[in-house]
């Protein structure tokens, strides 16, 4: 303003007073590397590509916050009022003292320069760095890192442990002055951010956000699909049907809950506690590749510190800042950690806030926050003395805390019994994936990782709700697994945790279906689950008595029933009450009708004509 009043307008400006098009531009413009390259490693980008268009590929390990950056300076002058305007090219400058304009010059009246941050522009600017992957190290080697520095709009496109894929221009780093003396004839490098991709983890292609085609979710979702997905996951794996139907749902994740005050999580944490040699570690590391975000750490490997957050110095700005740890990167994933039984006291009890809070509350250093870790946990353990012992109990093989266990909604014992049959079959199985490199043919094709991606991130966006007609089912089927662990001194925690893990898993498996309610089969597969779990920790009892036939089993359920009257009266029981008894004892309905009319053939009960009451004869 003081300029214009102080100039004719038919005068031309000074070419020194112009705008400068920085200035001027609305835009930005950016490079992209043709779609035929591929992008390098951070291992070969050297000498030869300074000063040239590179594509680089790696795991964001840290980013900066987002902090503005001088483009364009503008100053005024005391004296005359002229506008100067500076455009900045390096990373420091010099400012103007001295005014240039005419007017100044003549008079030699020599006006000072005043910076106007409000007339100068700003561009964003955020710092990342970036490291190669872990499977492209050579051998002997520590992973190389690289600076990456982005403006503009391609600040924050990037979170540390996402995998991306960078276009850039690899630069040397030129200082002045002191700092040039100071390093001598050498130069940092950094790459300049023209285009970041977000990649998938192990394919070399980018994160697939495009909708799945009606022929891919028909392929999906035909008959029988949850037993497909379930045994998609690791085919080459023999067995362990159950354990992966777990791991699927762990993937999908059940429906988070957030009341007035208070939040309930809604990912799924499960235990794997086995013998050696039940492929824990392969099926862990699977999941690992299969999930979109995931940590994988080993008990010895992982501090309490490098699992939650460690305070560190920046060495930009010098101050104290928070790294995160492995389940800080998980967020929102899932993260694996194996020999979990191996890890100190001290470093276990920092993941006792994550598995319930899903946040990691930190006080050190003179900071005090609270991170966000909401993420699954999965982890794999051997027993305390190796393998499991069966003349000892529960308490004693396990060795962990009760407080960690009613955490996991899940706790698989994978026991490795000796069987002839079964120890045949597994036998070809592994010889097979030895020979050929990929899982024996199956009556079913499995789901490539790609595209079970995609459908369990498709699941992910449902958000199921239990409907009131199921609410009495699930707390009757609850209080009768209360009862039962009282009476048979059951050494497995049932809290109320419990009842939150069956309305997880159950809202996990509507979600798998694509269905916005859950159905009373989802309630049926979640009890199934939870006593399979159950089952898989009871000393084998086969080794004393002869194995009982379900169909035997049931009939003492009903039997007991009926002596207990409550679910009729004098040997007359209603049938929705045996099924829901037998259901939640991890009977599928079709053992039960089987049961039904083998003891009705019998004589030993007699069922009514609308298949509502049984009586005993």
């Amino acid at each position: 303003m003081m300029e214009q009043r102080g100039r004719d307008p038919a005068d031309t400006r000074d070419p020194r007073n112009q705008y400068p098009p920085e200035l001027m531009r609305r835009f930005e413009l950016y490079f992209k590397a043709p779609s035929t390259s591929k992008p390098k490693v951070v291992r070969d980008i050297r000498a030869e590509s300074i000063g040239h268009l590179v594509a680089v590929r790696g795991i964001v390990t840290r980013a900066t916050e987002v902090k503005p950056m001088m483009a364009v300076a503008t100053y005024t002058c005391d004296q005359c009022g002229a506008e100067t305007y500076q455009p900045i090219q390096s990373p420091t400058f010099m400012p103007l003292i001295m005014c240039p304009s005419q007017e100044c010059v003549t008079n030699k009246s020599g006006g000072r320069l005043y910076l106007q941050t409000r007339g100068s522009k700003f561009v964003k600017f955020q710092e990342l760095r970036i490291q190669e992957h872990s499977d492209q190290v050579p051998v002997g080697n520590i992973p190389r890192s690289m600076t990456v520095y982005t403006r503009g709009e391609n600040t924050r496109l990037a979170q540390p442990g996402d995998h991306v894929a960078i276009t850039g221009i690899f630069l040397p780093l030129l200082r002045t002055g002191f700092l040039q003396a100071a390093q001598g004839l050498l130069s940092e490098t950094y790459l300049e951010a023209h285009s970041i991709t977000l990649m998938n983890k192990s394919e070399d292609d980018e994160l697939g956000n495009e909708e799945l085609t009606e022929e891919e979710l028909r392929s999906i979702t035909e008959e029988g699909f949850y037993e497909k997905l379930a045994g998609s996951i690791a085919p080459e794996i023999y067995g362990h049907e159950d354990v992966k139907k777990a791991l699927l749902l762990l993937l999908v994740g059940g429906v988070e809950q957030a009341p007035k005050g208070m939040k309930i999580r809604g990912n799924i944490n499960i235990c794997l506690m086995g013998d050696p040699g039940v492929a824990k570690s392969q099926l862990l590391s699977y999941i690992d590749r299969l999930a979109a975000r995931s940590q994988y750490t080993t008990g010895r490997g992982s501090s309490g510190v490098g699992l939650t957050a460690a305070v560190m110095k920046d060495p930009l700005t010098g101050e104290m800042t928070l790294e995160g740890g492995a389940l800080v990167l998980a967020d929102q994933g899932i993260c694996c950690i194996d020999e979990f039984d191996k890890m100190a006291d001290a470093d276990r009890t920092a993941i006792h806030e994550v598995m319930e809070q899903q946040t990691i509350s930190i006080a050190k250093a003179g900071i005090m926050t609270s991170l966000n870790a909401r993420c699954s946990i999965l982890a794999a353990a051997n027993p305390a003395y190796g393998r499991y012992n069966p003349r000892k109990s529960i308490e004693q093989n396990i060795q962990l805390p009760a407080a960690l266990l009613s955490r996991f909604d899940l706790l698989w014992l994978i026991q490795d019994k000796p069987d002839a049959d079964a120890d045949l079959r597994l036998a070809q199985h592994i010889t097979y994936v030895h020979q050929h490199s990929r899982q024996p043919p199956t009556h079913f094709t499995p789901i490539d990782m790609k595209l079970m991606r995609r459908y369990i991130a498709l699941c992910k966006r449902r958000q199921p709700v239990v409907p009131e007609s199921l609410a009495d089912y699930i707390t009757a089927a609850y209080v009768e697994m209360r009862k039962e662990a009282r009476v048979s001194s059951d050494t497995t925690f049932t809290s109320a945790r419990t009842l939150l893990s069956i309305l997880r898993l159950s809202t996990a498996l509507a979600r798998l279906r694509m269905m916005d309610t859950v159905e009373k089969e989802d309630v049926n597969e979640a009890m199934r689950l939870m006593e399979m779990s159950k089952d898989s920790l009871q000393p084998d009892k086969s080794s004393t008595s002869r194995a009982q036939r379900p169909a035997d089993i049931i009939f003492s359920l009903v039997r007991e029933l009926a002596t207990e009257g409550r679910g009729g009266s004098g040997g007359v029981v209603r049938m929705a009450e045996a099924e829901q008894r037998c259901v939640s004892r991890g009977f599928t309905p079709a053992q039960f009708q089987e049961a039904l009319e083998e003891y009705e053939e019998l004589n030993v009960w007699q069922i009514n004509q609308a298949r509502t009451r049984i009586t005993f004869v």
